[in-house]
C-alpha cells in the first residue's frame, strides 16, 4: 500500500510521512503547481481568490518553501541578495562587512553570491535569487552590466554598485574612478616624478578602463607606460617585474588597486629597488593592508565598508517603497576617492627626479 501524501495525511489526521511539497499545496488548493509558484515567488498575476486558497493550503500543510520561511502575509523574506564579481580579497571583505552591519541593524539577512566576474554569470546569479530575496545589490564591473537590471525591472528593487555609467531611473552608487586616477597621477607629479607607469586592471573591466583613462588624461603630454594586471597581488608582482626590465624604468607607479600595488612593492623589495627613493607607488581603494605595508602605501581612499552600508540602507528604502514606478530613489550617488598620503610617495629628494 502506498504511503499517504502529505496533503491526504493532513486531512486524515495521520502523521506526515514527509514534509509537504509544492505539489501537495497545489493539490490542497486545487490549483496548478505553477500557480503556487507564482503566489510564493510574487511573480506574475494571480486572482485574489487563488492567492488566498494557496496561502490557506500553505498554512494547513505547514509548507515551508525551500528558500526559507517567509512572511506570506507581506510577501517579504527580510533577506537581501548581493551579487559580487568575486568573494576573495580585502575589498570584498570590507564591502560585505559594511553590508552585514547595516543589514543586521535592520533585522535583515544577506545572501551573497559571486558572478565570477562575468556578465552571463551575473545574470545567472540574479535569476537564482528570484523569490528568495526582497531586493538585490548588483556589483558588476562589465560594460553594459547596468542593463542586467532590466531583466527584473518592475518586480524586484535593485541597486547597482560600482559599475559604469548609471542607468537612468535606477538607483546606483558609483565610484569616481576617472577622477580618482587623475588625483593619483597628479599627486605623483607634485612630488617630482615624471616617468609614471600604470598597472591596469583586468581587460574588459569598466573600472579598469576608466582608471586607465584617468591615468592617461593626467599625464599632461607625457608618454603613457601601461602594463597589464588583473587586480590580484600576483599580477601586480608580475607587472612590476616587467617594469624593472625596461631599458628606462619608471620613477613612479600608479596601480589600479591596492592589491596590485602591494604586489609591486614586494617585487621592488625583492629586486633591491627602494620605495619611494627609486620608485614611488600609489594604489586605489585603501584596503586595511595598505597602511600595514612597509613603506605604508599611499592610495586613493574609498570608504569601502561605508559604501556597503550605504548600499544596504538605500536598498531597504527601495524595498519599503516597493519595486514600482512610484519608487522615489533613482539617484546615482557618486563616491569621490580621497588621497591618503603615506610613505610610499614621500617627496623625491634625489636629483634624478628633477631632471626633465
Amino acid at each position: 500500500m502506498a504511503a499517504p501524501s502529505a496533503a491526504s495525511a493532513r486531512q486524515e489526521g495521520q502523521p506526515f510521512a514527509k514534509a509537504a511539497t509544492m505539489r501537495d499545496v497545489a493539490e490542497r488548493a486545487n490549483v496548478s503547481v505553477a500557480s503556487v509558484s507564482r503566489v510564493l515567488n510574487g511573480l506574475g498575476v494571480t486572482s485574489d481568490a487563488t492567492r488566498q486558497r494557496v496561502l490557506d493550503a500553505v498554512e494547513d500543510l505547514r509548507y515551508v518553501p525551500h528558500f526559507g520561511a517567509r512572511s506570506l502575509s507581506t510577501s517579504k523574506n527580510d533577506t537581501i541578495g548581493v551579487i559580487l564579481p568575486d568573494l576573495f580579497g580585502e575589498f570584498f571583505s570590507e564591502l560585505i562587512r559594511g553590508m552585514d552591519l547595516a543589514a543586521r541593524a535592520h533585522g535583515k539577512h544577506l545572501i551573497v553570491s559571486s558572478s565570477h566576474d562575468g556578465a552571463e554569470d551575473t545574470l545567472a546569479a540574479v535569476r537564482s535569487m528570484r523569490g528568495r530575496v526582497d531586493g538585490m545589490i548588483v556589483l558588476s564591473p562589465h560594460l553594459g552590466a547596468a542593463n542586467l537590471s532590466s531583466e527584473f525591472a518592475g518586480r524586484m528593487p535593485v541597486l547597482l554598485m560600482n559599475g559604469g555609467a548609471a542607468e537612468p531611473g535606477r538607483a546606483s552608487i558609483m565610484i569616481d574612478n576617472h577622477g580618482g586616477a587623475v588625483g593619483a597621477v597628479q599627486h605623483l607629479r607634485s612630488t617630482g616624478r615624471k616617468r609614471i607607469a600604470h598597472i591596469r586592471g583586468a581587460a574588459g573591466n569598466i573600472e579598469a578602463d576608466t582608471r586607465a583613462a584617468g591615468y592617461a588624461a593626467a599625464l599632461d603630454g607625457h608618454d603613457p607606460i601601461i602594463v597589464e594586471g588583473d587586480f590580484s597581488q600576483a599580477s601586480g608582482h608580475r607587472a612590476a617585474t616587467q617594469l624593472l626590465s625596461m631599458p628606462e624604468r619608471p620613477d613612479a607607479v600608479f596601480a589600479a588597486n591596492d592589491m596590485m600595488a602591494v604586489g609591486a612593492l614586494l617585487a621592488f623589495q625583492e629586486a633591491g629597488v627602494r620605495c619611494p627613493e627609486d620608485i614611488a607607488v600609489v594604489g586605489f581603494d585603501d584596503v586595511p593592508i595598505a597602511a600595514l605595508m612597509r613603506p605604508a602605501l599611499t592610495t586613493m581612499r574609498v570608504n569601502i565598508a561605508e559604501i556597503g552600508r550605504r548600499g544596504v540602507e538605500r536598498l531597504i528604502g527601495l524595498v519599503q517603497a516597493g519595486a514600482t514606478a512610484d519608487a522615489t530613489d533613482t539617484a546615482c550617488e557618486i563616491v569621490r576617492p580621497i588621497l591618503v598620503e603615506r610613505q610610499s610617495t614621500a617627496a623625491a629628494s634625489s636629483a634624478r627626479f628633477n631632471k626633465g
